[in-house]
């Protein structure tokens, strides 16, 4: 086997991840298995990885992501498809800079300080660190991804092809600069999409203001505001048209507070009649519904904010406030005139910045957008009509119902970390320049006094291009004519509209195609309690900590366990634990197999069917149902479900059963189980392989020295497992399960009586005479395993009566009659016995006397009385039973 790392001759007696796993990646590496070869003649199966965000190291949602399209990639790997899993980082502009910028704070200094090329040169060199670790990381996961093709969204092709996306969009009138309300973050200082803006209930308050009507002495309209300091930007009061409280108030005016400015009363169909008084102010500039009622009734747009929001010279009095010290100072000055009628607690949402925290403002601002409603259409249509398939499928309905009320996208952000607007205005004839290429010259008047827009883009325009940019377009390279459109985006639930939805919008719009078939949304992440894990809890766990305490394959398979579409799972140390111990129990089986071989000797390929016994069919047939079923899950996307059957059939079927077996013939010299042993076990690793990676190559490869198959150099090129029907024996399973059915029973009656580990008990086993030498022949194996010796097998029904002093088991296969003097002491047993209802009869009594006892019913709360009475009565019950087996010894 030339360039595989050396296995040992002997194996290690416990498995030790961390020798195993930096040998077996740097092996794959080596031998190019990660990159895939185009081959026409056969379709590719491709996943894009979600590019983790750069603003430190991973999290374990990324593990869960990295988990389950490794495990994805292999299997279609070892179905001998030409695989791609391309990788890849974003460069996250808010997040990325916000951590920048803290960086640089505690150096003493800001970016405006630094301007704006030394603050890029200093995000530059931030990120570049990021990537090394993001990538190292990854690595240790041990997926499996193509580094020869891993992208950054900021990488030259990627920066090219979302000025590409841009003018195409600009050209077909879909970009348009425009003012519009849009959510500001005063901390990072840029707009945000809706899809930033975090939503979280507060507690505050609601604020009755009486808005005096002009003409009318002591007449006024009250108003109901969660938000008094923006009063001061009202341009109406506006009811419901129906709300008969306010008939005849439309049209008239009435004086804004503060500033003493006449505004007028509207009808407007938008206003709630439940909301406060039904009447509410309408501040168009700071409001979306508000600015939706100033369009329809052509009110204007006063801005009362800074971009650092405090107040503006259109605060009047109180210019250069910040905004929550305006809200104290107008609501004093509201009190002393008279106009504040009440205020009441109201809990509710409030926008917070995704990345900061900081609560946003709804500001009317000119950003530039992108009329989303022509893009959205196709890629409702191409989920409807079925070409992209979305799993689970209750997301279809949340995907559908974003789409079809989506509005226009804002896509600039007032930062100086992501893609510059490819947009330029000439200072000299005011032209403005759309160019994929940097201009150096205004096109109309060829003036050189030309500048850029200073606005990035939204993140998400970069990612959404993501799936076909990573392939070379605007280009036509062979790798997008090949791999696109790819085969699965496999993300996280909570980011269908952040990036799904654009990535199927926007791979439409540039390519003409859909960007993947399926869409798999994976759940969250939850701590054992159920709580998702965050920093803001302390429930952060990093997945290198895990991977050096239990072993990466550990934190995969931990990770993968009870997954399942769309559905939140849990981690827990108890999960760790299991996963763990699953592959210390595969290596320890694996080393008993290899053991069991002579040295030298090598195990033939073919299996003598003619010399199977049960065991070896059962274990056979039960290996091919396995595979049978895994297959089937896989190809539903149920990978958590696959993994269990795999670990169930490993654990259970072959470790506790079938090499149970084997040790008794093995020990009596009958080397037959071998080539069963061998065959069952390398197709297993075959099977397990793209869930755990490196545990299996490692076991398969010191497998493979002692069988005489032709084989690949590793398993992860093997072929997977594919199920022989013919092998699919329910006779064989029926006779063993029979045999089992009998160990188990027995096994149970000794734990339940608790029989001591090294005492041997009798057992008579009535068989029905069509199967009994079927049966009977399992004597040996009865004995060993469930320890109980002698062992008798008799064909036919025990007597109608049990005998004195015997356990009676009746199971399906059989009848097992056990004496319980095998068991027990019986003479010690019923004195035991006769002390324990000695000591409850007297325990009943001292109860009773009490409940009887004036002083004590008289003194005693309700509650220990009944507590006394619940005691006396759980006591007779266990007196009636103890007497009832007394009289019965």
């Amino acid at each position: 086997m030339p360039n595989t790392p050396e296995i040992e001759q002997e194996m290690p007696r416990a498995y030790e991840p961390g020798n195993v796993e930096e040998k077996w990646y740097k092996f794959w590496m080596e031998k190019g298995y990660f990159t895939p070869k185009i081959d026409k003649k056969k379709k590719p199966f491709v996943i894009i990885m979600p590019p983790p965000n750069l603003t430190g190291v991973l999290h374990i949602g990324h593990a869960l992501t990295a988990a389950l399209e490794d495990i994805m990639i292999r299997w279609h790997r070892m179905k001998g498809e030409p695989t791609l899993w391309l990788p890849g980082v974003d460069h996250a502009a808010i997040a990325a800079q916000v951590v920048v910028e803290k960086i640089i704070a505690q150096e003493g200094t800001d970016r405006h300080k630094l301007g704006r090329e030394k603050f890029l040169e200093r995000m530059h060199q931030w990120t570049a660190e990021c990537r090394r670790t993001i990538t190292t990381q990854h690595m240790k996961l041990g997926i499996s991804c193509d580094w020869s093709r891993e992208r950054y969204t900021m990488d030259e092709w990627s920066s090219r092809a979302v000025r590409a996306a841009f003018v195409r969009l600009y050209e077909k009138g879909l970009i348009y600069r425009g003012e519009r309300i849009i959510n500001w973050c005063p901390r990072c200082g840029t707009a945000l999409s809706d899809l930033e803006v975090e939503h979280q209930d507060i507690s505050g308050h609601l604020w009755y203001v009486r808005y005096p009507v002009v003409g009318e002495k002591e007449k006024y309209i009250t108003v109901a505001t969660t938000r008094p300091e923006t009063i001061l930007g009202d341009t109406a009061v506006a009811v419901n048209p129906e709300d008969r409280r306010f008939k005849g108030m439309v049209g008239k005016k009435v004086l804004l507070p503060a500033v003493n400015r006449e505004i007028p009363i509207v009808a407007d169909e938008a206003v709630s009649t439940e909301f406060g008084t039904g009447a509410v102010k309408v501040t168009p500039a700071h409001d979306p519904v508000d600015f939706e009622i100033a369009q329809r009734h052509k009110l204007p747009l006063i801005n009362i904010l800074n971009l650092d929001v405090t107040m503006n010279e259109n605060a009047g009095p109180y210019k250069g406030l910040d905004r929550f010290a305006c809200r104290k100072a107008i609501l004093a000055d509201l009190e002393k005139a008279g106009l504040l009628v009440k205020t009441e607690d109201y809990s509710h949402a409030v926008g917070h910045c995704q990345s900061c925290h900081t609560i946003v403002e709804p500001i009317a601002s000119r950003q530039w957008f992108v009329k989303i409603v022509p893009l959205a259409g196709p890629a409702i249509q191409a989920v409807k009509d079925g070409r992209i398939t979305i799993l689970p499928e209750r997301f279809t309905k949340v995907y559908l119902n974003w789409m079809e009320n989506i509005r226009d996208w804002c896509i600039s952000r007032q930062l100086w970390w992501g893609h510059r607007i490819p947009i330029w205005y000439c200072r000299e004839c005011g032209e403005l320049i759309v160019a994929v290429e940097t201009p150096t010259a205004c096109f109309k008047c060829g003036s050189a006094r030309i500048e850029q827009d200073p606005d990035t883009l939204d993140t998400w325009f970069s990612s959404g291009l993501w799936p076909h940019s990573t392939l070379g377009w605007p280009g036509d390279t062979e790798d997008l004519r090949y791999f696109y459109p790819t085969s699965v985006m496999e993300t996280a639930y909570d980011i269908i509209f952040f990036w799904v939805a654009r990535m199927i919008m926007m791979g439409i719009e540039d390519t003409g195609e859909i960007p993947f078939h399926t869409v798999y949304l994976h759940g969250l992440i939850r701590d054992d309690t159920g709580d998702k894990i965050s920093k803001s809890k302390g429930n952060v766990v990093d997945p290198l900590d895990l991977m050096a305490q239990y072993g990466t394959d550990a934190l995969r398979f931990a990770l993968t366990t009870g997954t399942s579409p769309g559905n939140d799972s849990r981690l827990s140390d108890d999960k760790m634990e299991a996963s763990r111990n699953f592959a210390n129990k595969l290596w320890n089986a694996t080393r008993f197999v290899i053991r069991s071989i002579e040295p030298g000797a090598v195990i033939s390929s073919s299996l003598d069917k003619s010399k199977l016994t049960s065991e070896d069919r059962w274990i056979l047939s039960r290996l091919n149902r396995t595979i049978q079923d895994v297959i089937n899950l896989m190809e539903e996307y149920q990978f958590g479900e696959a993994q269990r059957q795999i670990h169930d059939f490993l654990w259970s079927e072959y470790c506790d059963w079938y090499i149970e077996l084997a040790k008794i013939r093995l020990q009596a010299g009958d080397t037959a189980p071998l080539p069963v042993l061998t065959h069952v076990l390398e197709k297993a690793l075959r099977l397990l392989h793209p869930f755990m990676p490196f545990l299996t190559e490692e076991l398969w490869q010191n497998l493979k020295k002692r069988v005489a198959w032709p084989t690949a150099d590793s398993i992860m090129i093997a072929p997977y497992p594919e199920a022989d029907e013919k092998m699919i024996n329910p006779e064989a399973e029926n006779e063993m399960e029979a045999v089992f059915e009998i160990v188990r029973a027995i096994r149970n009656v000794r734990a339940e009586y608790k029989v001591e580990t090294s005492r041997w008990i009798e057992a008579k086993i009535y068989t029905d005479t069509s199967r009994h030498d079927s049966i009977s022949r399992y004597t040996a194996a009865v004995k060993t395993l469930a320890r109980a010796n002698p062992v008798t097998f008799l064909a036919g029904e025990p007597g109608e009566k049990a005998p004195e002093n015997m356990l009676v088991l009746t199971l399906a296969p059989a009848t097992v009659v056990i004496p319980m003097a095998s068991m027990l002491d019986l003479e010690a047993e019923k004195k035991k016995k006769e002390k324990e209802l000695e000591q409850a009869r007297a325990e009943a009594g001292r109860l009773e006397a009490r409940l009887k006892d004036e002083a004590f019913l008289t003194k005693a709360p309700p509650s220990v009385i009944e507590k006394e009475r619940q005691k006396l009565y759980t006591l007779k019950n266990k007196l009636e039973k103890l007497e009832q087996q007394s009289s019965r010894s």
